[in-house]
């Protein structure tokens, strides 16, 4: 059975995250890949990548502008078995802790988090604030998974991939656990 997951991409650095899960997820079978691009992210992307908006979108089944409200993920009634928010800046994660669905990715946040799905929001900062503990802890009392995006070492990575990976297989497997979706894109503790 195919699952519908919901990958949207803020203005927060790091947008290479966001291209290891849609590679990873956007050609699987069993996955049928729907991203939101928010303009902020796009000009993250310019800025720090060597990579485009369109290598994301050509990698999803369906994509959205952030200000398309109408869209099918803005209402409870559209199906889909998680969604994930990465990278996710300080500014959507406020957004989304406190409800203000000003664009179609808080919106679907909102509404997953109201249908009691999956949201994993894979914040993007450093130092934080006591303001961004506080919509952290929010977020997490809504539902929410945080997933800040800190890589660990002791997979021992060669490359600036081999970290960029090991944090897309980490959210992978909080969807896997729950949707069966199998994930080998980093070394696990003890392998």
């Amino acid at each position: 059975m195919t699952k519908r997951i919901l990958l949207a991409v803020t203005g927060a650095s790091g947008p290479q995250y966001a291209l290891a899960l849609a590679r990873a997820l956007g050609g699987r079978k069993d996955v049928e890949l729907h991203l939101i691009l928010s303009e902020a992210a796009k000009k993250v992307i310019a800025l720090e990548a060597d990579f485009g908006p369109e290598d994301l979108i050509k990698l999803a089944h369906v994509s959205y502008d952030e200000k398309n409200i109408a869209a099918g993920p803005a209402s409870g009634s559209w199906q889909h078995a998680g969604m994930i928010v990465c990278p996710c800046s300080m500014a959507s994660l406020g957004a989304i802790a406190h409800g203000l669905g000003t664009n179609l990715i808080h919106r679907a946040a909102d509404v997953t988090l109201k249908e009691g799905r999956t949201l994993l929001l894979v914040t993007r900062e450093t130092p934080l604030s006591l303001i961004h503990i506080k919509n952290m802890l929010a977020a997490k009392e809504a539902g929410a998974t945080i997933m800040p995006a800190s890589p660990g070492f002791y997979h021992k990575p060669q490359t600036i991939d081999d970290l960029v990976n090991h944090l897309a297989g980490r959210i992978i497997d909080q969807l896997g656990d729950q949707l069966g979706i199998d994930n080998a894109l980093f070394k696990r503790w003890g392998e």
